[in-house]
């Protein structure tokens, strides 16, 4: 491999080395948790008089709030296979929620986590339904944040047994609310309003997710992304948390707010890394898109406005939508996709720009988790696949890589013969290269190849919820999450942790899978041609103990990945290189690696 290549494979990989190396030592600072919760929060119902062209409700500010000191009233339990919490009757919110198979952390007697938490929690985080009113109707008209409602049917939600809530408002307006859950994460809400009254309304259906300061568990990482998320039947957008507080005042909205309008197939919500919650219109419900910030009450608004409807003197309006809340499951989004139509549901997990990479790499990885049911082996077995795929580039690649290593000496006698004559030796070198058939060149795009497909997998580790606390044997019990292993501990034999992962003991105390990546990578490089160059030569010699140190905080799993393509590599390298009738020495390579170099004529002694 000539000087140029070789230098284009060092440029890449150390530049790797150095985006990986300074998002682990100075990621982007951690956002403040927000300051106690705010007396009110304004919810973005409608008021004021319905267009003409009654598309929709016009938009100013609701007469009553969502009060943080809320009131005593009684709650509908909810119980299912993955969900358990209640909805309020104070406004009907589904604002207590928690997932049964998620807990906390490992620990024994952790608690589950917590998706929704009412108002007056420290993080309050809710869903609510409801009607903007139009005409001659008033907010008093209709149900707002604060309206107590009352159950006509149910005493319990759960996958079999629906919950209807109903509230009268005293002018002959009937208004009914039922809900339903399946046996994951779909809540199926259908608002109803009876019009007894004697005379034509207008009003406008509205669903919303209301966060009340930013999440303060935050992963802080460019690598995945954590706010909120719109798809509108045409595109998919992402907003950060810091970006709601820059939102321009709308003349439909007021304050902050970025309003779209969509045909169909669109949902909107709040993503975090491992849950998320969305509003589900019916894909071929048109409806208003709002991501809305109020800073009085430090609140953040996903806002699915449906159009405005007409009803007649006893006659009754219905719509119904669906609401997201709960793990990002690959395979569940993925149902929830195909058999209830939701438009590109699947991108609402964030793939990253190797999407085409990810996605498959993570549905392979969920083949393989099911079929051998553990994920450290499903990793290996994925390394496995990997390989043999790319196996015909990487037979091209160890061909001359052998031919290069027998052509070694040559090299040398080349070096001596040109001096200090840099383009003499470089015009040699590619004339023997001619010579003997050798594209230098050619063991490169393995290598290149190796860069993409490591950061997908990265992305996928990272990202996908089936990897957070994915045990694999021994003391790892979460592929998620560093190395517990550690010299302090002995490699896992003492009852000791680890060094923090954020702390730079955890840099310099590295555990027993970054330690056999070194190793890994150590024992490959054996194999291949060494540089010609003295500093090069250096470069390469420290790289696997850079890369050793550099890794030790990041995922066990994506090490554990690194680990089997290395072994896989010496493996296939080695045969390949006998096969062509060179016989690598690596153990001799090794012991001469450790051994001193005779002094030269002329140095001291």
């Amino acid at each position: 491999m000539d000087e140029q290549n070789r230098n284009m494979i060092l440029a890449v990989v150390l530049s790797t080395a150095v985006i990986i190396g300074w998002s682990i030592l100075f990621p982007p600072p951690e956002v403040d948790p927000a300051v106690e919760a705010p007396t009110t929060v304004e919810s973005p119902v409608a008021s004021g008089p319905v267009a003409d062209s009654g598309e929709t409700a016009a938009t100013g500010s609701e007469n009553g709030d969502v009060t943080v000191a809320a009131v005593e009233v009684q709650r509908v339990p909810i119980e299912t296979p993955q969900l358990s919490g209640s909805i309020s009757l104070q406004g009907g919110r589904i604002d207590d929620l928690l997932l049964q198979d998620y807990k906390v952390t490992q620990d024994e007697g952790s608690p589950p986590v917590r998706l929704f938490s009412p108002v007056g929690d420290t993080e309050p985080y809710f869903a609510l339904f409801g009607w903007a009113p139009g005409g001659d109707l008033n907010f008093d008209d209709v149900p707002g944040g604060n309206t107590i409602w009352s159950i006509s049917e149910g005493e319990s939600l759960t996958p079999d047994t629906p919950v209807t809530l109903e509230w009268r408002n005293g002018k002959g307006l009937t208004f009914t609310r039922k809900i339903e859950v399946d046996d994951e994460y779909l809540f199926t809400v259908t608002q109803s309003v009876e019009n007894t009254s004697g005379a034509a309304v207008r009003l406008a259906p509205h669903n919303q997710i209301v966060r009340i300061g930013q999440p303060e568990e935050q992963t802080g990482f460019f690598i995945i992304h954590e706010g909120a998320i719109r798809q509108t039947g045409e595109e998919r957008t992402e907003f950060n948390w810091n970006d709601f507080p820059d939102l321009e005042s709308d003349d439909r909205w007021g304050t902050g707010a970025d309003a779209v309008s969509v045909a169909g197939n669109g949902w909107l919500g709040f993503t975090d890394h491992y849950w998320m919650s969305m509003l589900i219109p019916a894909a071929d419900q048109p409806f208003e898109s709002v991501f809305q910030y109020v800073a009085a009450s430090d609140s953040y608004k996903s806002i699915a406005r449906l159009n405005t409807l007409d009803v007649a003197p006893g006659a009754t309006q219905s719509v119904t939508s669906n609401l997201f809340a709960g793990a990002k499951k690959w395979g569940t989004i993925r149902r929830y996709e195909r058999e209830n139509g939701i438009f590109e549901f699947l991108d609402s997990i964030d793939w990253g720009w190797f999407f085409f990479l990810t996605k498959p790499i993570f549905a392979m990885l969920h083949w393989l988790n099911n079929l051998i049911g553990n994920m450290g082996l499903a990793i290996i077995g994925l390394t496995l696949l990997i390989k043999a795929i790319l196996f015909p580039l990487a037979y091209k690649s160890y061909v001359s890589m052998a031919k290069m290593k027998e052509l070694q000496p040559e090299m040398e006698k080349l070096k001596e013969r040109a001096g200090d004559d840099r383009q003499k030796m470089q015009k040699e070198m590619m004339e023997l290269y001619k010579k003997e058939k050798v594209n230098p060149a050619s063991g490169c795009l393995p290598i290149l190849l190796q860069i993409p497909i490591f950061f997908s997998l990265y992305k996928v580790i990272f990202v996908t919820i089936e990897l957070r606390h994915a045990p694999f044997f021994g003391p790892f019990q979460d592929l998620s999450a560093p190395d517990p292993t550690s010299i302090m501990n002995l490699f896992g034999l003492l009852p000791f942790a680890a060094p923090e992962p954020e702390s730079i003991m955890a840099l310099i105390f590295i555990g027993i899978l970054p330690l056999l990546l070194g190793i890994s990578m150590w024992l490959q490089q054996k194999l291949n041609p060494a540089p010609t160059d003295p500093t090069q030569q250096m470069i390469f010699a420290w790289m696997p103990w850079v890369f050793m140190f550099m890794l030790g905080t990041f995922a066990s799993g994506l090490i554990v990945y690194w680990i089997s393509n290395n072994v896989i590599t010496f493996i296939q390298q080695y045969t390949i290189m006998r096969s062509q009738g060179y016989k690598p020495d690596v153990f001799g390579n090794i012991r001469s690696s450790f051994k001193r170099k005779p002094k030269q004529d002329g140095e001291s002694k």
